[in-house]
């Protein structure tokens, strides 16, 4: 339970991380400020802006590939063919809603309208029974879907397959909560498969 909650803690923060990036490459934010901010910025050689922007977001891409590599401690649950009756690819679904983040962080001003917003956003993002999209898990090649069950439960399924045929799904997955899944990226779902049944 524990290890569950702190793994929805970190994917929560993953995927709302973007809005504080944004914010601080918007307002100049380098990483020289905060060393200037704890007072050891004379000992710090002077950084560019890039290499400060580029710092916060390979800060998050870590954090995600560690978020990943968690997933394999999560409880298990199995999916067998025929348990899932439909499958809708959510990728496109869920970018124009993320891409509101971007919006919103350019539209702050100070510093506690920031922190008032990220908090509302991390509250409302981590008691979401299935919002978990973090943009940066395409970097990993994840896929996000809303799958249907037998059973007419709906879950969000994030997963490096390339699933086409809902009757085909056969996968191990690791449970986040009751209605989100991740993969682990070490199942394989056979494409000739769905080939042969298209021929």
């Amino acid at each position: 339970m524990f290890l569950n909650n702190l793994f929805r803690l970190l994917l929560t923060f993953n995927a709302t991380a973007l809005l504080v990036i944004i914010y601080l490459v918007q307002k100049g934010f380098t990483l020289q400020k905060i060393f200037e901010c704890f007072g050891i910025s004379k000992w710090i050689p002077d950084f560019s802006s890039f290499i400060s922007y580029f710092s916060y977001v390979l800060v998050i891409l870590l954090l995600t590939k560690l978020s990943i590599w968690l997933s394999s401690k999560l409880g298990k649950d199995v999916f067998k063919s025929g348990d899932i009756v439909s499958i809708e690819y959510a990728n496109n679904s869920f970018l124009p809603s993320y891409l509101g983040y971007f919006f919103v962080a350019l539209s702050i001003d100070g510093w506690e309208t920031l922190v008032f917003v990220y908090i509302l956003l991390f509250i409302f993002t981590f008691f979401s029974q299935a919002l978990y999209f973090n943009p940066l898990f395409l970097v990993f090649r994840y896929n996000f879907y809303n799958l249907t069950t037998k059973n007419g439960a709906t879950i969000f399924l994030i997963s490096k397959n390339n699933f086409k045929k809902p009757k085909n799904i056969e996968i191990d997955t690791y449970r986040i909560n009751n209605y989100t899944f991740i993969d682990g990226g070490n199942n394989d779902v056979s494409v000739s498969e769905d080939k042969e049944e298209e021929e």
